[in-house]
């Protein structure tokens, strides 16, 4: 018998019907995708090589070509005829050397354990009297006026215990904004993880070169530093040498031809490249080998849903989204943007429980496909979130409009957490089980978002952008990042 599932668009009510006989085909299709990623996932082992012959893959560096290559060959290896580079400029980071020291004046002064974060300048000799500015939010520098003029702002990175209910936080690139933006000559950053981990990551907005220098020191030297700062005043001496220059880079893209509506394109991206302390198999070996197995997967299998799949590998997302910068900047160019129907995100993505969406339109025809998973699989819990945040790839396309999701809900493996950005992000931290469960969960919400007879969540105008970014709060952060292209 022949029934309707009823699904909400962005702006109206619209009926989209789903019948009886897709939802089988897709139940069938699903426990096909299902025993082919539990029988034969390349995503675990092409990780671990990856971790152990290529290491890092820092954007711009011969490691990051490295990346680059394997992601390319492995895809064609997998019988993608279409694969292609998409080269783009970047003005590449790296670290070069480091000396933070702190004590009571400039006579007395202590080596203490710390990392750049990147986009600091090449090159910095700097010494000034450290201001708790705690965590470096707004209403702290606007609470102590010209507190931190020509000094260094001491913030922590997330919020601290103690902060009045409903704190929110900010990203350490907004931070370090706000710092420079009250006349900060430079900022420490204090990490919110025991056991002395650093964390490192794009102090800048933009991606391009920040004017002060920005370090990350460990929760426990950063605490001891803000209670020290009670009884008296510290001064920091930090020298700084660092790269930065223009270099050329590489999203990889493989392309799956939609069988009846090619012109609809669903990007499945995540992003390859890493920092460079570590080989960045959480952050983000997670998030684009499940994304390359996917693909994989839908060769494999043979499946060709109505739309069309472009799965993208993309790369300078850690020094501040360049690769999908350059991947939208191109559609916009070439006047394709407006065929993005939606754009799946996957970014240290593991074991979902459930999908996401930006809008909460997607929620019945997500929870159509995730009802379909779940009987396969009880342990996939088919929870629905509808939410908005910056900070990944997605954040391109979502500023353009195009509705923007992932799956969601499941746990970092153990350490996975506290390893983010630092020197323990290794091939030893991840779980078979966890990567395997993303692939399989993903590859159902892939096909079925690109197999829909309609794509329930609109690609929204430059107004309708304006308003939906206004109400998910997210309107001050872009304007810290000099992204709100709007007039008030």
């Amino acid at each position: 018998m022949l029934h309707k599932i009823k699904i909400l668009t962005c702006s109206l009510l619209l009926s989209l019907p789903v019948t009886a006989q897709e939802n089988s085909s897709w139940g069938k299709i699903f426990n096909r995708i299902n025993a082919e990623v539990q029988q034969n996932s390349k995503a675990y082992s092409t990780l671990q090589q990856a971790s152990a012959t290529i290491g890092h893959r820092l954007t711009g560096s011969e490691n990051g070509k490295k990346a680059e290559e394997y992601a390319y060959n492995l895809l064609k290896s997998y019988g993608f005829e279409k694969v292609r580079y998409q080269p783009f400029e970047v003005e590449s980071w790296r670290r070069g050397e480091l000396r933070v020291q702190i004590g009571t004046d400039a006579d007395h002064l202590q080596d203490i354990k710390s990392v750049s974060l990147a986009h600091s300048p090449v090159k910095a000799e700097l010494t000034a009297a450290i201001v708790d500015m705690g965590n470096g939010l707004e209403v702290d520098y606007q609470a102590k006026p010209g507190a931190v003029t020509e000094k260094i702002a001491l913030v922590y990175l997330g919020v601290l215990p103690g902060s009045a209910p409903g704190t929110g936080t900010l990203h350490r690139s907004e931070k370090t904004a706000l710092a420079k933006k009250y006349g900060a000559s430079g900022i420490i950053i204090i990490n919110t993880v025991a056991g002395g981990t650093l964390l490192t990551g794009t102090a800048s907005v933009t991606g391009k070169l920040i004017p002060i220098p920005a370090v990350c020191i460990g929760k426990e030297d950063g605490l001891k530093l803000k209670e020290q700062l009670r009884s008296g005043p510290l001064v920091s001496a930090i020298n700084m040498t660092n790269f930065s220059g223009l270099i050329n880079a590489r999203n990889v893209i493989a392309t799956l031809p939609g069988a009846t509506l090619p012109k609809e394109k669903i990007v499945v991206g995540g992003h390859l490249d890493t920092w460079d302390l570590a080989t960045g198999a959480i952050d983000n070996g997670l998030g684009s080998f499940s994304v390359i197995d996917m693909a994989r997967t839908f060769k494999t299998l043979k499946l060709r849903p109505k739309r069309t799949i472009e799965f993208v590998l993309f790369m300078g997302e850690e020094e501040g989204l360049l690769g999908s910068e350059a991947y939208v900047a191109e559609a916009m160019k070439d006047k394709s943007m407006q065929n993005i129907a939606f754009m799946l995100n996957y970014d240290m993505t593991n074991d979902p429980k459930g999908y996401h969406a930006t809008s909460e339109a997607c929620k019945p025809l997500f929870q159509t496909i995730g009802a379909l998973a779940s009987k396969i699989d009880t342990t996939f819990k088919n929870n629905f979130s509808s939410r908005a945040g910056l900070h990944s790839d997605h954040q391109p396309f979502m500023l353009h409009g195009v509705p923007t999701g992932g799956s969601f809900g499941g746990k970092l493996p153990a350490g996975g957490g506290d390893c983010y950005h630092a020197d323990c992000d290794g091939f030893d931290l991840v779980e078979e089980s966890g990567l395997k469960n993303t692939v399989r969960f993903s590859s159902m919400l892939v096909y079925g978002l690109a197999d829909s007879v309609k794509i329930p969540a609109k690609h929204l105008n430059d107004s309708e952008t304006k308003a939906f970014l206004i109400t998910n709060k997210l309107q001050e952060p872009l304007k810290i990042a000099g992204e709100w292209r709007w007039a008030d």
